[in-house]
């Protein structure tokens, strides 16, 4: 170790601090996904294009120095009917530790009605009754290993939790409270995108994967609960029409290469790295092919960003201000590159 370098603090060190214990690292772990909240099911299918891990990266363990993986998404299972449930009874009832929660879709108010129900998953065996999605996470949540919630749905609510929905539906981290831990003491992991971009969810479940080898210290979160070294900086920051904004390039219409602030684009203040990222293997992504970015990795989506096809308030005072200096700037600009177009005088040819 170098002098004067503290020790990093890998997640069981810092268990030890908290318990003064020092679990052994997780040799195998499951992970249930739990895809019957209020969704589209995005979130699952965008998982097939993850490659940054991929799914078959994980559950055919190609990556050292993590647990064995079991993988249980009904979207992507062999199993089906009971034969799928089975696990995820076993780890109600606690006989299958240790797990990883994941939840899609937004979770409804099961008691804002006389009969019937919103959401469920599975049958009771014995009553023949659907089990309430709900309820699940009741059973499940306070015996995982960690919990994470998959998509803007499961996250803050989503589309479904728009003023006036008939179900009152929420996020997890409202559902079960923005301070809740797991068993292990690990806040609800969010990782927000309607659907989630697929790399964003596998590396961050990769990343909880090496803590639970003991490999890596607490997953660092933000205020959103979101991993911060995805979600610290702002889709503007990372999006290949900056340049245009900041010399008042200002596209009209669709199909323009400038930049889409004016169309409706809210990528100067949300957070996500899309434009960065792209969407499959560093291809596509909101703002790199033409779409304006409408906030959906961000807590107050949707209600906080409609009507969707309007310029933002403050995009109409910053682009403005903009256009006070970046046209100078681009023509001063222009005139430096016709110079640096050309030769040296010194490498013309003699004549």
């Amino acid at each position: 170790m170098e002098r004067g370098r503290a020790p990093r603090k890998t997640f069981q060190h810092l268990l030890k601090l908290q318990f003064d214990v020092v679990p052994p690292p997780i040799e195998e772990i499951d992970v249930l996904w739990i895809n019957a909240g209020l969704s589209c099911d995005g979130d699952s299918i965008a998982m097939t294009a993850a490659t940054q891990p991929s799914v078959e990266d994980i559950v055919l363990g190609a990556l050292p120095w993590i647990p064995k993986v079991n993988f249980y998404n009904a979207f992507l299972a062999y199993e089906n009917g009971e034969e799928f449930m089975q696990r995820f009874h076993r780890a109600a009832d606690g006989s299958l530790s240790p797990f990883i929660l994941v939840v899609e879709g937004s979770i409804p108010n099961e008691h804002n009605k006389a009969e019937g129900y919103w959401a469920a998953f599975g049958t009771n065996q014995t009553t023949l009754q659907p089990i309430l999605t709900c309820d699940w996470i009741d059973r499940l949540a306070p015996k995982a290993w960690a919990v994470m919630a998959a998509g803007t749905c499961a996250t803050y609510g989503g589309i479904h939790a728009m003023e006036g929905n008939p179900t009152d539906c929420r996020g997890l981290a409202d559902y079960l409270g923005w301070d809740w831990k797991s068993s292990s003491a690990i806040p609800l992991v969010c990782v927000p995108g309607c659907p989630v971009q697929p790399d964003n969810f596998m590396e961050t479940l990769l990343y909880l994967l090496h803590m639970a080898a003991g490999r890596a210290p607490m997953i660092p979160l933000d205020d959103a609960l979101r991993p911060t070294w995805l979600f610290g900086q702002t889709v503007h920051e990372g999006c290949d029409r900056g340049g245009y904004y900041e010399q008042a390039e200002f596209a009209e219409e669709y199909g323009a290469r400038t930049c889409i602030v004016k169309l409706g684009c809210w990528g100067p203040v949300v957070q996500c790295n899309v434009g960065k990222r792209g969407w499959m293997s560093g291809i596509g992504g909101c703002p790199n092919v033409g779409g304006i970015c409408i906030g959906c990795t961000m807590p107050g989506f949707p209600d906080k960003f409609m009507s969707f096809m309007d310029q933002p308030p403050g995009s109409l005072l910053s682009s403005s201000a903009v256009m006070t200096y970046g046209r100078a700037i681009h023509a001063l600009r222009r005139f430096t590159q016709a110079s640096l177009n050309k030769e040296p005088s010194w490498r013309a040819r003699l004549k």
